[in-house]
């Protein structure tokens, strides 16, 4: 059995240590996009922003953002059409800020590995899956949109996504490279393994009514991934 890693924080406290409060997720967009918003004043747009985001996530619950009209989003968020436009412009910067904020969330949970657990490849390999789950337990909705409307994206936005997906692959990769590399794991295709690893990843926010049901815990998740490839991986 692998060494069990500490109990992850709570999703609140989660969120706060990574700068992933819906407040905080509006502030950065803005910085990043405020040249192409008509709005400039800050805290009107990071609010309009926060209203916009929300109700993107609950219309594309039950319906495709390919089907969702700006029409639709007026309604759902409470802004007027004008204010509407002026805050995001139209959906395909929309898309690009959705995008944009699952791809830093992923850069600020999962890239900079601590030293001390870069140097132990089973508590670097663990520690990619508790943040992994930890992440998209706390953001679960971004991470569903991000996989399941893929197929509707435009070329642009589509060949993001799969880029972002093959760079979590990378990191589960360089964690397997340095067990190789240690001899503490054992295995031929590192690339497969770690194409593996992912939808195993995913299955946590895709399937979370399952395990749910269960009363299958964050924690007992990662227990259970980590269990089944050190299996494996010792070959």
């Amino acid at each position: 059995m692998p060494a069990r890693a500490l109990p992850p924080p709570s999703d609140d406290a989660f969120s706060r240590a990574n700068g992933l409060s819906l407040n905080e997720i509006c502030e950065r967009l803005y910085q990043r996009h405020r040249d192409r918003m008509e709005v400039k004043k800050a805290r009107t747009a990071v609010a309009n922003l926060a209203r916009v985001l929300t109700a993107t996530l609950r219309i594309t619950e039950r319906q495709s953002f390919h089907e969702m009209s700006m029409r639709d989003l007026s309604r759902a968020s409470g802004l007027s059409m004008g204010v509407l436009y002026s805050s995001i412009r139209d959906k395909d910067t929309l898309l690009e800020m959705m995008l944009d904020v699952v791809s830093d969330a992923v850069d600020r949970v999962l890239v900079n590995v601590p030293t001390e657990v870069r140097t132990n490849p089973r508590a670097h390999l663990r520690w990619i899956i508790d943040r992994h789950i930890q992440l998209t337990e706390a953001m679960p909705a971004w991470f569903r949109f991000a996989y399941l409307e893929a197929k509707a994206f435009g070329p642009s936005a589509r060949k993001r996504a799969r880029q972002e997906e093959l760079a979590t692959e990378r990191l589960v990769r360089e964690a397997l490279e340095s067990g190789v590399r240690q001899g503490v794991f054992r295995l031929k295709d590192l690339e497969m393994t770690a194409a593996l690893i992912k939808p195993l990843l995913q299955e946590w926010y895709l399937k979370r009514w399952k395990y749910r049901q269960r009363g299958v815990s964050p924690e007992a998740y990662a227990d259970a991934v980590m269990n089944l490839l050190e299996g494996s991986l010792r070959g």
